[in-house]
């Protein structure tokens, strides 16, 4: 019988748990047997802060309140506070734009102030063997036209093994509190069984100094790269430190109705391919089910699936509800899914309505919400407090 421990999402049935330790696959368990109960709806006022971005992918907010987006076919652009977009910056990297591949995440560095570093994650073309997830280094030198370049670039991590696809690249970029970079790394879907092999960077979660070394608190496991922090994802979009605590919060790409929420732990396997609550997109079954002895389980899991993106723990004032609540973005559903954490367990369910495809969520040092939206006249969106 599979035990009721708390990671499982709130409002499961015992009789549905006991399905699943039969083997029974995602497809037999409905959406509303699986959603966590609603919770009370806040009043948001949506407005557009700069439109005619083309595909955004990232944005981070500049200690002089411009921000800094990604757009996902290749350009870095800083949005002035009127809404203004400044021209291509100078030095960003060629990418492998096409289907889900391009320019990916930025993030400041922590010292920015001080540097004027940050750092692009982004699907690096290498010529005839394929391409891979890369992350760049860069100083960040601004001009006097509102724009910038790139100076002293330097790749600091490339995705081994190289492979020739143009899907699930990942690929957030998120600092811990010691200076060290977590990057999430998709298993380049025609690759999904090397995410079980710690080996290698297909599919998993990797950390490393802003040299691109390992960092040291990774798990020290024979047969492990040393740059590893967990195996066993599919395709993480979202990534976040919970600011109470300091620790990683992800979300991920399922197939059909698999997407998930975890918490990933240093050294844990989170099942994929072996174990999913989602099915293949033709209906048919993949791995061995839905639990398996040594393998994680999800904190969440969303049944059908709505193309988790973006993701921010909500710590500011201007909502004093969203406290500690979980605010993941949706593709699919082209909303934000707000969900209450209650010691590591969702005891509440809302969604924000965008009426757009989400592909990043961010709290601004305000308080309020930034959110891009993907499409090739995207938009950066703030949400406030009615």
């Amino acid at each position: 019988m599979v035990k009721k421990y708390k990671r499982l999402r709130a409002g499961v049935a015992t009789s549905l748990l006991s399905i699943a330790a039969l083997g029974a696959t995602f497809s037999l368990v409905s959406a509303e047997q699986t959603k966590a109960p609603a919770t009370p709806k806040t009043a948001v006022r949506v407005e557009t802060v700069a439109s005619g971005l083309v595909n955004p992918w990232s944005v981070a907010v500049l200690p002089d309140g411009r921000h800094l987006v990604t757009e996902r076919p290749g350009q870095l652009r800083i949005v002035a506070k009127d809404g203004t977009l400044s021209g291509a910056i100078a030095g960003v990297p060629a990418v492998a734009a096409r289907n889900q591949g391009g320019l990916l995440d930025v993030v400041l560095a922590p010292d920015f102030a001080e540097t004027n570093e940050i750092f692009l994650s982004y699907s690096e073309p290498r010529g005839d063997e394929g391409n891979g997830t890369a992350v760049m280094r860069a100083k960040l030198a601004f001009d006097d036209k509102g724009g910038g370049a790139l100076q002293d670039a330097v790749v600091i991590f490339q995705q081994l093994p190289t492979v020739r696809s143009y899907h699930h690249f990942g690929c957030r970029l998120v600092f811990a509190p010691d200076g060290t970079l977590f990057v999430t790394l998709g298993d380049r879907a025609s690759q999904m069984d090397e995410a079980q092999n710690p080996a290698n960077h297909l599919g998993k979660i990797v950390r490393i100094t802003r040299d691109g070394a390992p960092a040291s608190a990774n798990p020290k496991i024979q047969g492990w790269d040393p740059k590893v922090w967990s195996i066993g994802h599919r395709n993480v979009q979202g990534a976040v430190l919970d600011p109470a605590t300091g620790e990683l919060w992800t979300t991920e790409h399922g197939a059909r109705g698999g997407d998930e929420l975890n918490h990933p732990m240093a050294g844990k396997n989170y099942g994929w391919p072996v174990i999913t609550w989602g099915i293949d997109y033709d209906g048919s079954r993949i791995g061995e089910g839905t639990t398996k002895d040594g393998l994680e389980q999800p904190v969440y899991y969303w049944n059908p699936s709505i193309g988790v993106s973006g993701l921010t723990i909500y710590s500011g004032d201007l909502f004093p509800a969203w406290k500690g609540n979980v605010l993941a973005g949706s593709l699919k559903g082209r909303h934000i899914d707000r969900l209450v954490l209650k010691d590591g367990v969702v005891v509440g369910h809302d969604q924000i309505e965008i009426n757009d495809r989400v592909r990043d969520v961010r709290q601004a040092p305000d308080g309020s919400i930034l959110v891009l939206t993907d499409s090739p006249q995207g938009r950066l969106l703030r949400l406030t407090a009615e």
